[in-house]
């Protein structure tokens, strides 16, 4: 009976394990979509009105037409005249809307391959004892001292932004990615990462 028992519930969880990732994977692409569709309806509602296209193919078409727009201008901006009417508009004009910097430098890290947002894996020591958190390095300053990001397990997007001394702060000599995995495994995975401390 215990064999059964554990035969359906391992079976069962084995299913759960690779339908759930997929039907996640449909909902969020489906929501994105949704969004997508929903903000590019003036575009869509002019190809309707002009042409005699399913909404459907208009909004593809709609946003096949944004995406040439961020191509054409990137290939303009490539250029010597591109290059220097951009940055002189953007120090004149664009660096001075609110929140337009933070914006520009949000966008450069999510899509930039060349810049990361954390710069070392760390092991940091808040309470004054021997107990030290997974973090990860967001600046370095001129005195020593660190700015650090430490994530809430599973979601590594939520968590504490924390200024540190020196001395509280452990680097590791492991990759970002590895370590944010072991964020999404509530810890698992953490015995390599714990032995591969260095100098700081």
């Amino acid at each position: 009976m215990s064999a059964i028992k554990s035969f359906i519930k391992t079976t069962l969880l084995g299913g759960m394990l690779v339908v759930l990732p997929l039907v996640i994977l449909i909902l969020v692409f489906t929501w994105l979509f949704e969004f997508i569709v929903d903000k590019i309806r003036p575009i869509t509602d002019i190809i309707l009105e002009t042409t005699k296209m399913q909404e459907f193919a208009a909004s593809g078409l709609a946003l096949l037409l944004i995406i040439l727009c961020f191509f054409l201008v990137g290939l303009v901006v490539q250029t010597k005249i591109g290059k220097f009417l951009f940055e002189y508009f953007e120090k004149s004009f664009f660096s001075k809307i609110p929140l337009y910097n933070i914006i520009k430098e949000t966008t450069i890290q999510l899509v930039s391959s060349n810049k990361t947002l954390f710069k070392h894996v760390a092991l940091v020591k808040l309470y004054g004892n021997d107990t030290r958190l997974t973090a990860f390095v967001t600046e370095i300053h001129t005195d020593g001292s660190y700015t650090v990001f430490v994530p809430s397990g599973p979601a590594p997007t939520a968590g504490f932004i924390y200024h540190l001394k020196k001395e509280s702060v452990e680097l590791v000599n492991y990759p970002v990615e590895r370590a944010m995995k072991t964020i999404f495994s509530f810890g698992a995975g953490s015995k390599e990462l714990l032995n591969r401390t260095i100098s700081n």
